[in-house]
């Protein structure tokens, strides 16, 4: 069984503190050397962000390693601050992210909070930027699969289904006041309001500040009170409140689809890059969804519900 290892997060935290008081990150010569062979380290450890979804992805590739003949632990450190620098340091081995909101991460890292953002709906050229900013910190980033979370906008199914919305052109066509409930940060974000209202056309009357897909957003949708919720294309619980997402048919929102993240002096051989590979030919968009309503609306155990799930799709051999 894959071990979940908290047990080293004050270690982590007192490490990283020395680091980050000297310096904003490794200095290059002390980083990978990543025209060397890659490494092949047989204990590896897996870091997670600490939300359902990333615990998911960590379980799944902590699974599919072991299988490959490697020996993991998982640490969850809910800070990319902190869990980056492990990263490019081998404290930490593999992470799963999300491409565009990564590049964007280490752009600002290496370039400033004011450089332009390299990460955009593009996939292939937000993947060529992100490699592009990884490689010289020593991490390699792996093929991205098929799932993808990122940014989505959804309307009660009552609502669409009175007015014939499918897409966010549909809505913007339409010429609907909508109150939006989002994040109070939608009113300056370009993929939010401004985006909605350049890209789409959409009738921004206000913002009702609830926050990113988060109960009390949802409800005031459900009830009327609100037309438009801002969420994410991997939101379990939309059923349970009479929700559908309007599809992004003009492609607005960034690529933010799954890659693994590897440090590459200890686990960018073949046989990481194969096994975690394994999982970027099936995972959809919706499975992750219905993976994450498992474990959150279920009560079930993530590393049982990626078992299940790897074990249903032939990638995991049962026990």
């Amino acid at each position: 069984m894959t071990r979940i290892h908290r047990a080293l997060v004050p270690l982590l935290l007192a490490a990283l503190t020395v680091l980050t008081a000297c310096t904003s990150g490794p200095s290059l010569e002390h980083q990978g050397d990543v025209t060397g062979s890659p490494g092949d380290s047989k204990e590896l450890t897996i870091g997670s962000a600490g939300f359902t979804e990333s615990d998911l992805l960590a379980q799944m590739y902590g699974l599919l390693l072991r299988q490959a003949g490697y020996r993991t632990e998982i640490l969850s450190v809910t800070n990319r601050e902190i869990y980056e620098p492990a990263l490019e340091n081998g404290q930490i081995d593999v992470v799963p992210e999300y491409a565009a909101t990564f590049a964007d991460w280490l752009n600002a890292k290496v370039n400033g909070e004011k450089a332009p953002p390299v990460g955009s709906p593009d996939l292939t050229a937000t993947m060529t930027a992100l490699r592009r900013l990884a490689a010289p910190r020593g991490l390699e980033v792996l093929a991205p699969g098929k799932a993808v979370d990122q940014n989505a906008f959804a309307v009660s199914k009552k609502y669409a289904r009175e007015h014939g919305l499918k897409t966010l052109s549909d809505l913007g066509r339409s010429g609907l006041p909508v109150r939006l409930a989002a994040g109070d940060e939608c009113v300056q974000r370009p993929y939010c309001e401004p985006g909605l209202k350049k890209t789409y056309g959409i009738n921004i009357t206000a913002i009702d500040p609830k926050g990113v897909g988060t109960t009390q957003a949802k409800q005031a949708v459900e009830s009327g009170q609100d037309q438009m919720v801002l969420t994410t294309t991997t939101d379990a619980t939309l059923n349970e409140f009479g929700l559908v997402i309007l599809a992004d048919d003009k492609h607005l929102q960034n690529a933010d689809y799954i890659v693994p993240v590897v440090n590459r002096a200890r686990a960018g051989s073949a046989g990481v890059t194969d096994a975690l590979g394994a999982v970027n030919t099936v995972l959809t968009t919706a499975d992750l969804a219905s993976l994450n309503e498992q474990v959150d609306s279920w009560r079930r155990l993530p590393e049982d519900v990626a078992r299940t799930y790897l074990e249903s799709k032939a990638l995991l051999r049962q026990d």
